[in-house]
């Protein structure tokens, strides 16, 4: 009896807790519903006014981006940070700070300015601006007229709100338009609790940069940027930005069908004798060795000569005259150095094409420091439509890549081959007149790797290359010294100086399968003396290539080391049916 009066009352008080729990739990749930309810349907009618880091706001692909423009007469100027950011690593816009001088390029436009000046240069026209460019604070700011012109950019600047809108040539952007009549909200953030910044009228329209769980992000017509319910929202059309109307592409090589078979033409002190000269069967084009830098202002030596180009003409050849830079450094890093010496040299090379009826310009830039690789693009870049204007094709020499510094690190293969008609692969001096090991000046497999890497590294197109085969070769020569080390040292020589070595020792050449070429060696005054022959076959397997990897043809260094079968050899292997 007094147990359970005990336990009564023990019962009753936890009835009594789990009535008072489910209450809790109740009433938190429905507070939590409330709650949920509030911030999903009760939007917030909090108004923030719109405010922006710069005067002038620049909108790109729904962002405020980290540059505001400068305004002219109510005619807009764009940063040159911004522009180089939106229009790539191509960077077609170059400043040169020490004279204020612009340089814009295009494929087939080069546009000079300076800042302050209305005139400028549009390839060699005059060129005149409403407004111009200028630097403030360090920046420089490009007006938008010639940034429409040759980019394609389209610009926009709303004068109630201050903002500039930037679209990018052949841009797609979707189109919208507001469904609430009282007006639809631009929030701050993807909420219906987030502070509004304005309300765009029933059917207006506005532009569509993305989607976020359920909201987009939009512009308005007055230039703002914001975010909108997506059920506010009636999808219309796309908005296409034009592609700029552009020229007809140059047509560099206009015998179709064919392949480039070209052979350099080494003038050194004298002319070239091309009466002695022999046929030269499926040659379709000769470069002479005609032009060199001469200084620092980019003066041009020159040994070209008329009767030269009669001839060829006479023969069908193309003229594609060489212009180096001497081999010679520090001239080079002056006359690349200013848009000045630059164009100066560009106006030369139109000059002597004029004056010798030339059909293109070969550039053999070597021995070049590495800090100049950006500003022997920019003269290529600057040279190249302005030859094409003139019916010019635009080609440079390169070598192998390598870790020279000197002779193959300054080359800026990807850039340089989106700008030439041709690159001509010196795919030669594997072993060079002074390496200290004996071996083929061009083995196949080395060469095939130079070939393979310039189009799978710097994706220059197989059809913009030529492979340049190398008609010497070196004798080697092996002694030993006084304390027993072997001492190599070489001679180049051409491929009737082999024969004559072969016929005159009665040797016997072996097919050496790692070069892919013949081999000989012989004793001469207690020495090796050892030969990779460059012949028919050397000459037949490298052809091969060019036709393995659709290349644009083959070029010859030089063409005075030849034999005289080998142009044949060169041109069935090019046009011969499998």
């Amino acid at each position: 009896m007094n147990t359970e009066l005990v336990r009564q009352p023990r019962k009753r008080r936890r009835r009594g807790g789990l009535a008072i729990f489910i209450m809790i739990f109740m009433l938190a749930t429905i507070a939590s519903f409330g709650w949920f309810g509030y911030l999903t349907y009760i939007p917030s009618n909090e108004r923030l006014e719109p405010s922006y880091s710069f005067q002038h706001p620049i909108m790109v692909q729904g962002e405020e981006v980290s540059y505001g423009a400068q305004l002219d007469n109510g005619e807009v100027k764009l940063p040159l940070p911004l522009l180089e950011e939106l229009l790539g690593e191509d960077k077609p816009i170059h400043y040169e700070a020490s004279t204020g001088t612009l340089v814009m390029t295009t494929s087939d436009r080069v546009l000079r300015l300076k800042t302050d000046a209305l005139t400028g240069l549009m390839n060699e026209t005059d060129y005149t601006l409403s407004i111009a460019a200028e630097v403030v604070e360090d920046t420089v700011f490009i007006p938008a007229a010639p940034l429409e012109e040759l980019f394609g950019l389209q610009i926009e600047y709303n004068e109630s709100t201050g903002i500039v809108t930037l679209l990018t040539e052949g841009e797609a952007i979707q189109l919208g338009q507001a469904l609430k009549e009282e007006g639809a909200a631009v929030r701050v953030a993807p909420s219906i609790r987030e502070p509004y910044l304005l309300k765009v009228p029933a059917d207006e329209s506005i532009r569509i940069w993305q989607e976020i769980d359920g909201w987009l992000l939009v512009q308005t017509k007055s230039g703002h940027i914001g975010y909108m319910n997506k059920g506010d929202v009636k999808l219309t059309s796309i908005e296409q930005i034009p592609q700029l109307a552009k020229e007809d592409a140059f047509i560099p090589w206009k015998v179709m069908g064919s392949k480039i078979n070209m052979t350099w033409e080494a003038v050194y002190e004298r002319k070239a004798d091309f009466a002695k000269i022999g046929d030269m069967p499926g040659v379709n084009v000769v470069s002479p060795t005609w032009f060199e830098l001469a200084d620092g202002k980019g003066t041009i030596r020159g040994k070209a000569d008329s009767a030269y180009v009669k001839w060829a003409h006479d023969r069908g050849y193309q003229v594609w005259a060489l212009f180096s830079n001497d081999f010679e450094p520090d001239r080079t890093t002056e006359a690349l150095s200013t848009v000045e010496s630059r164009f100066a040299m560009i106006k030369q090379l139109i000059a002597f094409a004029e004056i010798y009826k030339l059909q293109g310009i070969n550039i053999d830039f070597e021995n070049v420091y590495t800090k100049d690789k950006e500003n022997l693009v920019q003269f290529v870049k600057e040279m190249t439509p302005l030859l094409h204007e003139q019916g010019l094709v635009v080609s440079i020499d390169v070598t192998p890549k390598s870790t020279s510094e000197m002779w193959s690190a300054f080359l800026d293969r990807a850039a340089l081959g989106k700008v030439v008609d041709y690159m001509m692969v010196m795919a030669y001096d594997e072993h060079w007149a002074s390496s200290p090991k004996a071996g083929s000046v061009a083995s196949l497999p080395w060469v095939e790797n130079a070939i393979t890497k310039i189009m799978n590294e710097d994706n220059v197109p197989s059809d913009k290359l030529v492979l340049s085969m190398p008609l010497y070769t070196r004798i080697w020569t092996e002694s030993k010294d006084d304390s027993g080390a072997v001492k190599v040292s070489s001679k180049a020589v051409g491929m009737d100086a082999v024969k004559s070595i072969i016929a005159e020792k009665k040797l016997t050449p072996v097919f050496d399968e790692a070069a892919g070429q013949h081999y000989v060696e012989y004793q001469e005054d207690g020495a090796l003396k050892r030969i990779w022959m460059e012949d028919d076959v050397s000459m037949r397997a490298r052809v091969q290539l060019v036709r393995k990897y659709d290349l644009a043809g083959v070029a010859t260094w030089a063409r005075s080391f030849q034999t005289s079968s080998i142009w044949s050899t060169i041109h069935e292997g090019l046009t011969k049916l499998p």
